[in-house]
């Protein structure tokens, strides 16, 4: 067996590497997984970071997106046609951006806790 030293879930997550030995990319297109590390091997058939990572994007760009649009309309006067435009470019810069290393991390946390699927005791 094969020892990895400890790789923490919040690097290997931003940077979009192996939860395993933090080297293999973890992305096979822009939010698809490959199919396991090339580097040290690690399936990443089991990975799964559901709805997650979209739900914390959806809250944080939504809460600077209307602050944007609110500043620009009341604080600085903008046409509202210009204050939708920066809130809408903002957004979705931001969603493009924050979208693939929350979804990383994610998956990297849950590499790192040993999470996996809830089951009943009976």
């Amino acid at each position: 067996m094969t020892y990895y030293p400890p790789v923490s879930p919040y690097a290997a997550g931003f940077g979009g590497k192996c939860p395993r030995c933090g080297q293999g990319k973890l992305y096979d297109g822009f939010l698809k997984l490959g199919p396991r590390c090339e580097i040290c091997g690690l399936d990443y058939a089991k990975a799964d970071s559901g709805d997650g990572p979209a739900v914390f994007v959806i809250f944080i760009v939504g809460f600077l997106a209307v602050a944007v649009a609110f500043i620009a309309r009341f604080v600085w006067y903008a046409p509202i046609g210009v204050a939708l435009g920066l809130s809408i470019g903002l957004a979705i810069v931001l969603i493009l951006g924050l979208l693939r290393p929350l979804k990383a991390t994610m998956i990297a946390l849950q590499y790192a806790n040993r999470a996996e699927e809830g089951r009943l005791d009976e």
